[in-house]
């Protein structure tokens, strides 16, 4: 087939969502399948308020339509509510398209962390965007949390681990006191990070990201190594160093860092959240409780070879199967 993914969420950008549809995308073209893609690549773009790391495209639904003509695909996914989502799905409605939507972000609570925007006026948006599709993919850890918000047509889409990139590696990259607590994501009030800094654990911390709050962190908590950004072999070397992946985050629909992280054979310590306790399971791949510091001291006790054993139940080539069989063809 011929497949189009529009996306607001693409690259230099380091997050979940580029992860899987990078993943996604390969997965699909290893497979034979023609991929377009409508990305902020393809047009201007402006930094976010609040977040600049982040563009924003000025896109058109006519241009949108121009690509949707000249490429005429078998089958088109929208994966994001942003401003080339919006447009890619004006132009599908007059053009008499169907297609698919991928539901990956809380949305709704991010902005209300940034702005006075009440949750059920954000929820009332999000829900009239996905509400056009023919399918609505979703982590399996939100359907439930989801139909309970009346979102309708909502189909299973899980998440993947490159397990020969993510695998157990010598620690001596790094060089400090141990036992060692890593994170590993955007450092961003959305992600609670002082749940974990404000910790008092044992040996020491490390922040893997970057982020709109990573200057004011790095100030407040001088004891933390703040590393930046790390990519491919280089990320995947320091998470094998870790003793501990420490995962604060409140709102997180998945999570593939954690993924990344146990098939590192590192354990996880988290909150009893959505993405943490369908993938973090107690003794075998880390701990999640209410109490962090509890969860970070557990999760130090558990076997790095069934942490493991943990992640290699997850492959890019069964989440992609979900999403070929999601789509809606025309």
């Amino acid at each position: 087939m011929k497949i189009c993914i529009a996306t607001d969420a693409w690259h230099p950008q380091i997050n979940g969502v580029v992860t899987t549809l990078s993943k996604t995308i390969q997965t699909l073209k290893n497979w034979g399948h023609e991929v377009v893609t409508i990305t902020p690549a393809q047009f201007t773009t402006i930094p976010c308020p609040t977040y600049p790391e982040i563009r924003l495209s000025l896109v058109t639904k006519k241009k949108v339509r121009k690509i949707l003509k000249t490429e005429h695909p078998d089958a088109v996914h929208i994966a994001t509510e942003g401003s080339i989502g919006w447009a890619t799905r004006r132009a599908c409605k007059e053009a008499g398209l169907e297609f698919t939507t991928s539901y990956h972000t809380r949305f709704p609570e991010y902005i209300k962390m940034r702005l006075p925007v009440p949750l059920a006026t954000s929820y009332w948006v999000v829900k009239r965007f996905h509400g056009a599709a023919k399918r609505t993919m979703v982590a399996p850890t939100l359907i439930d949390e989801l139909q309970l918000r009346s979102f309708e047509n909502l189909a299973p889409w899980s998440r993947g681990v490159d397990t020969t990139l993510f695998k157990p590696r010598p620690k001596d990259i790094l060089q400090s006191k141990r036992p060692i607590f890593v994170y590993v994501g955007r450092v961003a009030v959305e992600k609670n990070l002082p749940a974990f800094l404000d910790l008092d654990l044992p040996g020491s911390k490390y922040v893997i990201g970057d982020g709109p709050a990573l200057q004011e962190y790095k100030k407040k908590y001088k004891e933390v190594v703040f590393t930046g950004t790390k990519k491919g072999e280089d990320l995947a070397s320091h998470v094998a160093a870790a003793d501990v992946f420490v995962f604060p985050s409140l709102t997180d629909t998945f999570g593939v860092v954690l993924l990344e992280a146990i098939a590192c054979g590192v354990p996880v310590a988290a909150f009893p959240v959505t993405g943490p306790k369908f993938i973090v399971k107690n003794g075998t791949s880390g701990f999640v409780s209410n109490d962090l510091h509890y969860a970070a001291m557990e999760a130090l006790k558990v076997a790095p070879d069934s942490c493991r054993q943990a992640a290699e139940a997850y492959a890019w080539e069964a989440c992609t199967k979900q999403f070929v069989n999601n789509l809606a063809i025309n």
